[in-house]
């Protein structure tokens, strides 16, 4: 099985899968090898990528919190924060990170669910980058259902310095991580990240872990990085998910995924 983080790994800077990547992707596929996306995003940010490849994989999204049929247009699962843990996360994010917003990612039963909101912020909450369906909600509307993630932005922050000062309080009531420095801090589930739901899929589709090859840019890719039997890090990846992997190919600007995929799929 291949499985792929999304931005800064398969896509390019221009935020498309270029043909050469498609054309190994296709390689793959038509040789019966199951594609998978590993990807921070929500499932309904998958879209565009979908497109891109003309091809609708099964998806790990929200950093491993989320099972998507895109084909299908179906979650098939979640993992939730509860509401009590949502409530003392967001009081402990705000004592330990003064002035920081809050925002809570929610999935209904497709991709683009019209019951559920599914991107909620307090005011405080200053974006890391566009976000066309956000709902701008009072602080305790943010907490008030579960949710697959909530997220922590402190605009001029460095996310590692944020995941450095909450991670020893939080212990194992909740897993932390970040996919960008620009002050943007991840927390799921307990236990959830991108390899507890590769694991899902992989042992939905018969595939041992050391039968996947991944590939990954950031410090939420890294626990999928090393579940694999080979781990694929960017030339443009952060140092730890480099640390993490068992190879470094080139950047998500030139092929990087591609250059690894065309020694055994052309």
């Amino acid at each position: 099985m291949v499985a792929t983080d999304v931005d800064g790994t398969l896509i390019d800077p221009a935020e498309r899968v270029s043909p050469r990547t498609k054309a190994a992707i296709e390689s793959l596929i038509t040789d019966g090898v199951p594609f998978v996306l590993a990807t921070g995003r929500p499932p309904r940010w998958v879209d565009p990528i979908v497109d891109d490849l003309g091809y609708a994989p099964l998806c790990v999204c929200g950093n491993g919190a989320v099972i998507y049929d895109s084909a299908a247009d179906r979650v098939l699962s979640s993992r939730t924060l509860d509401v009590p843990t949502l409530s003392w996360l967001a009081e402990l994010a705000e004592r330990t990170l003064p002035g920081c917003g809050l925002a809570a990612e929610r999935v209904g039963v497709s991709a683009h669910d019209a019951v559920t909101p599914q991107f909620v912020s307090s005011p405080l909450y200053e974006h890391a980058w566009l976000n066309p369906d956000d709902t701008d909600v009072d602080r305790e509307e943010v907490i008030d259902t579960p949710a697959i993630k909530l997220l922590i932005r402190l605009a001029g922050a460095r996310s590692s310095q944020m995941r450095a000062a909450l991670a020893p309080l939080i212990g194992e009531r909740a897993d932390i991580t970040y996919s960008t420095e620009h002050g943007l801090i991840e927390l799921s589930a307990p236990g959830i990240n991108k390899a507890a739901g590769l694991t899902v899929v992989a042992q939905h589709l018969g595939v041992e872990a050391a039968n996947i090859i991944a590939f990954g840019d950031m410090p939420n890719d890294v626990p999928m990085l090393r579940m694999v039997g080979h781990g694929v890090a960017m030339s443009n990846a952060h140092e730890e998910a480099k640390a993490a992997a068992d190879e470094i190919t080139e950047s998500n600007s030139d092929d990087g995924v591609a250059r690894v995929l065309e020694r055994w799929w052309v």
